[in-house]
């Protein structure tokens, strides 16, 4: 919707005076956005909208006609900003006019009037002039609109000298207001006239009756005398007397001004010959005006003084006149070509083509010029967007690409998508840019500005050759609005073959650069040749999408139909899916590079950055996913398209699979791949911690910490951040996800376990049967033995280091420990086949919570060695007191991430 404009303001006119018919410029401010939008334009109370031309917002032309009023304002009215205001007046000059009767010192010439249909100016005779008041009483004008009164009296004229005359519109246009008594005195009057007029010739009689009775008399008196003399035709006679007098007379006058007639008789005809020439001076003078005005460009003047030169000396028979109006329709032809010339120049502005199709039609130029400049702007607009491929395809097209080299039109969309017509699709950029970013974005972004630069003005222009305003703005109907919408017509199929032929090479040139598969083999020459350009990324081809949607957006806007466009829509669906694949591919690719960002520092819950980055990287997936998602009008939502859905889905599980395989291969590196920039370390602003974590086992610790972490939290989060975004199948991608991570999380607590648990049972045998010992003889225990305290100092070890990586992990792995080294104890006292009374106390000093290894122990029955029994755990457990505490549950809470 447009806003309001200020009302016009008209702050000067030139002349500033001048008769009716005067050609005046009007300036001022607020004069219109354009021709249409001008609605109304008075001087002096009249109305002159028909005359007028809208030149600018500042700048108007047109003809003062016959006003009542002899001074007033110029008043002009528009659709933007309503009635305007005045602050100048124009002067209406009356000329006199000169009866046909009437004495005068000076020659009168013709009169002058101008026909407010062809624009030009006529002659007419002064017998065409008539009494301004026939009826003799005074006129009072009628307030009734013009319009009403046609409407009225349809084919009539209120005029008394036209063969449509009505007396009832005469009276109600000049006498609405006059009594009976004046209209009867005018029709007295009129009787009074019609009388005078019959009686003229015999009043005329009876004025010279005298006159005409002398000559009568003196005629009668030469024939008596001829007669009575009888000798009409002798010699000698008073008849051949006369008749030699008046010969000799004329023989003698003869002599005396045969000289001063013969100069008399030359002036004459060099006077008559100048007469011809100063009345005919306008077509004498044509050819050369003709030039003169070619040269400075005012075509219109041209144009009204051929119409001029036609009208009165086309069917001319004097061989001078047809001599030099020849002359003028060869410089008329001169013109036509030039104009055409003009007209089928490019590029031009849609003004220009308008204003020489008008030149040509007034010229009545041979075939349709409108057409013919649809069907060059047709072949120039296919030819800009092959040539910027081949610039790009050349290497040259990047160097002559600028953000802001070219205004364009995208008003021209007011669009556009507020797309203005001298604006550009693309923002602003840096100096580096053209050399930044990727040949193909370049080329899209250049190949759409072409489009949306050039295509509005070529549908406008078919716009105005349909409904005629090419030939007249005003919208009146006249034979060439008629032919002209008769014309388009009959080409609107072929006008619609040219949009569909513009759209399908826009989508197969960018298909071409990023979707060259999609075309067939023999178009590949045409619009191929990209294979050595740089791969986008999903980034890009946002971008390129975000282009080609602005583009489809301009065009729509421009009200062009949807079925014309389908192909760029189609084109959009291809491009959102090549962009989404493309993107999961690279995130895939991302993902697998992960493990060299692994810097193995820890938080209080055990986990690294690793997992953090792994979900940053797929929410920054799935934002830049945002607009290729999107589902603008007209679209269809790719995610809903099964075969999409299948390969999404996909991809998406081999990305969650691929960061389980790459901390699988980060639980398998050797220390030595591990470099001194990813040493492991800790966050050294917990007090439970400490550094120096640098071996195989800890990193297994590390990475099972993060696999708790991603089952508990990773993977459900971005489990919502899928659906969020409209990703189907996200049950699946969660139960493989989580699958994969048990599985890996299986594999590498069993690793562990292995490693830390075979060597502490393995030390318990030795230990026992250490110098010899024997169940069956050996000798009252004091106290629990070194190598039990030594297994379960190691143990202590193992909680000390899964403790430092993650308390979540301790009860797991302690337990299993716990297992594993009561399993070998019940193995071992299994193989005993006896035990002496201390070989018994002995054993269940060490063994008094391993169910099944007291099973195979005889039992004590006295209860001086229960309670020595009792002592010695206590004396053990007093003295191992702070290896103990760190078996009991902690009540320090992990800090949540």
């Amino acid at each position: 919707m447009s806003r309001a404009r200020p009302p016009p303001l008209v702050t000067g006119i030139s002349p500033k005076e001048g008769a009716a018919w005067t050609k005046v410029t009007i300036r001022g401010e607020n004069l219109g956005t354009g021709p249409a939008d001008l609605i109304g334009l008075s001087i002096c109370g009249h109305n002159c909208l028909l005359t007028a031309e809208w030149m600018s917002a500042s700048k108007i032309v047109c003809r003062v006609g016959p006003a009542k009023d002899d001074k007033g304002e110029i008043i002009v009215t528009t659709k933007s900003g309503g009635l305007g205001t005045s602050t100048v007046s124009f002067k209406l000059l009356r000329p006199e006019r000169i009866g046909i009767l009437d004495q005068s010192a000076v020659w009168v010439d013709e009169m002058n009037y101008y026909d407010m249909r062809t624009d030009r100016n006529k002659g007419i005779s002064p017998l065409s002039l008539r009494p301004s008041n026939p009826l003799g009483i005074d006129i009072d004008k009628s307030k009734l609109p013009q319009s009403d009164i046609e409407l009225t009296f349809p084919g009539m004229s209120g005029d008394f000298t036209s063969e449509n005359f009505s007396a009832t519109w005469y009276l109600i246009e000049n006498h609405s207001g006059s009594s009976f008594e004046h209209l009867k005195m005018a029709a007295s009057n009129l009787k009074k006239q019609a009388t005078k007029k019959n009686e003229g010739s015999l009043a005329y009689v009876k004025g010279g009756l005298s006159t005409f009775f002398e000559a009568q008399d003196a005629l009668a008196a030469i024939h008596q005398r001829l007669e009575s003399d009888g000798t009409e035709r002798v010699e000698g006679s008073m008849t051949q007397r006369l008749e030699n007098i008046l010969n000799r007379a004329s023989d003698t006058a003869d002599t005396l001004f045969q000289e001063v007639l013969g100069r008399k008789d030359k002036a004459d005809s060099t006077r008559n010959a100048l007469n011809v020439l100063q009345r005919f001076k306008f077509l004498f003078n044509l050819p050369l005006n003709i030039e003169r005005n070619i040269q400075k460009g005012d075509y219109d003047v041209v144009i009204n003084d051929y119409e001029k030169a036609k009208s009165l000396f086309g069917n001319t028979e004097v061989p001078v006149f047809k001599k030099v109006y020849a002359e003028v329709e060869t410089r008329i032809g001169a013109l036509r070509s030039l104009l055409l010339e003009k007209l089928l120049q490019t590029p031009s502005t849609l003004h220009d083509q308008k204003r020489y199709i008008r030149y040509l039609s007034d010229l009545h130029a041979p075939g349709d010029p409108a057409w013919q400049c649809i069907y060059a702007q047709h072949k120039w607009i296919l030819q800009l967007m092959q040539n910027c491929r081949d610039e790009f395809i050349m290497g040259v097209g990047a160097l002559d690409l600028d953000g802001d080299a070219r205004p364009l039109a995208l008003g021209r969309l007011g669009h556009t998508a507020s797309l203005k017509r001298g604006g550009s699709l693309r923002t602003p950029r840096p100096s580096t840019w053209r050399f930044e970013t990727p040949q193909q974005v370049q080329f899209v972004e250049k190949l759409s500005d072409v489009v949306i630069g050039q295509l509005p003005n070529f549908w406008k222009l078919w716009i105005s050759y349909v409904n005629g305003s090419l030939f007249s703005e005003t919208g009146e109907k006249s034979g060439q609005v008629e032919k002209s919408k008769k014309n388009a017509r009959q080409r609107q199929n072929d006008f619609k073959k040219m949009i569909e032929e513009l759209t399908n090479r826009l989508v197969k040139l960018i298909r071409g650069a990023l979707l060259p598969s999609t075309l067939p083999q023999g178009e590949l020459s045409l619009y191929g040749g990209w294979e050595n350009k740089t791969e986008l990324t999903g980034a890009w081809l946002t971008q390129i999408i975000h282009t080609v949607r602005s583009c489809h957006d301009a065009l729509s806007a421009m009200e062009i139909p949807n079925d014309l466009l389908h192909v760029i829509q189609d084109l959009l669906l291809e491009l959102r899916v090549h962009c989404l694949m493309v993107t999961l591919l690279h995130t895939t690719e991302d993902v697998k590079r992960l493990a060299e960002k692994e810097d193995w520092v820890v938080d209080n819950e055990g986990i690294t950055s690793l997992p953090s980055q792994f979900e940053q990287c797929m929410i920054q997936m799935l934002q830049s996913l945002k607009e290729p998602l999107e589902v603008k009008p007209g679209e269809i939502n790719v995610l809903q398209l099964d075969q999409v859905q299948d390969q999404v889905s996909e991809l998406s599980v081999s990305i969650m699979t691929d960061f389980v395989n790459c901390l699988e291969q980060l639980s398998t590196k050797t220390d030595g791949d591990v470099g001194a920039s990813h040493n492991i370390a800790v966050d050294l602003s917990s007090p439970d911690r400490f550094t120096g974590i640098q071996d195989g086992e800890q990193r297994l610790l590390i990475i099972l910490s993060n696999c708790q972490y991603l089952e508990r939290r990773t993977f459900l989060n971005l489990a919502n951040h899928f659906e969020k975004h409209g990703f189907t199948g996200t049950e699946k991608i969660t139960r493989v996800s989580v699958d994969a991570v048990r599985e890996l999380d299986r594999k590498l607590f069993e690793s562990y376990i292995e490693r830390r648990a075979d060597p502490i049972a393995g030390s318990l045998e030795p230990g026992i049967y250490a110098g010899y010992f024997d169940w069956r003889d050996c000798q009252m225990p004091t106290g629990v033995r070194n190598y039990l305290k030594e297994a379960l100092v190691n143990i202590i070890t193992v909680h000390a280091e899964v403790f430092t990586v993650s308390k979540d992990l301790v009860p797991r792995v302690i337990s299993q420990i716990v297992e594993s080294v009561a399993d070998e104890m019940c193995r071992l006292m299994q193989c005993v086949s006896s035990f002496s009374k201390n070989g018994a106390l002995q054993h269940l000093l060490f063994s008094s919570s391993f169910k099944l290894a007291l099973d195979a122990l005889p039992q004590l029955h006295s209860g001086a060695d229960k309670k020595l029994l009792e002592e010695l755990l206590n004396k053990f457990k007093s003295s191992m007191q702070l290896q103990l505490a760190c078996f009991l549950p902690t009540s320090v809470q992990p800090v949540k991430r």
